[in-house]
């Protein structure tokens, strides 16, 4: 769904979360921490001022949807409000969190809800934290990578002018790998072992030392 143009978004200042070398990719292990900052440092800011600032990472909750063994993969078309992800495929359903979501797992809850038409609602765990600085869409976000089962529930696009989507096995995302977004090809080179992580405990003593 489109925004207003008053939108206000949480997010934290760059340095508390990343220290000043941070990372690329996934960051996993134990990120309580992290979540912790983000919930007693996270602020919301107006979503045009944010965009501007890569000093401020606005927090993505980015949930990962699976049902035995495949992932949700998603294509956004010219329909959508951010012109940077046109054409671009996904296999990660987000977005920002506003004054009224209680916390992460509510805010995608409800992101979750408003983009998919289902029954039933996912029952999200944290798998990790998302980083990425090389575009300028990662520059101002950070994301809190959630996994949820459909386990053969039903479900489908809402905004079908806006997105299509169906559950593939994890070859053939590799269909589309290039034009996915950087976040959805570091996620999925994660999930599949492609690519390592990085380990939270062992950024977390660089960041506090």
């Amino acid at each position: 769904m489109e925004e207003p143009p008053d939108e206000l978004v949480l997010g934290v200042p760059r340095e508390r979360i990343l220290g000043p070398r941070g990372w690329r990719g996934v960051l996993y292990g134990d990120v309580a921490p992290y979540l912790d900052l983000i919930a007693s440092a996270g602020t919301h800011r107006p979503r045009r001022e944010a965009e501007l600032d890569p000093t401020w990472k606005q927090v993505i909750p980015y949930l990962l949807l699976r049902d035995r063994g495949r992932f949700y993969l998603m294509r956004r078309t010219r329909a959508g409000g951010d012109e940077r992800l046109h054409e671009r495929w996904s296999i990660g359903i987000g977005g920002h969190l506003n004054p009224g979501d209680a916390d992460l797992r509510s805010g995608l809850v409800r992101e979750f809800a408003e983009e998919i038409e289902a029954d039933w609602l996912p029952e999200p765990r944290v798998i990790g934290l998302l980083n990425d600085d090389s575009t300028p869409v990662g520059e101002v976000h950070i994301g809190v990578i959630f996994v949820a089962e459909a386990a053969g529930r039903p479900m489908a696009i809402r905004e079908t002018d806006k997105l299509s989507g169906e559950f593939v096995a994890p070859r053939d995302v590799l269909r589309v790998y290039e034009r996915l977004e950087t976040w959805s090809q570091l996620l999925y080179d994660f999930m599949t072992e492609r690519a390592g992580g990085v380990r939270a405990e062992g950024h977390l003593r660089s960041l506090m030392g």
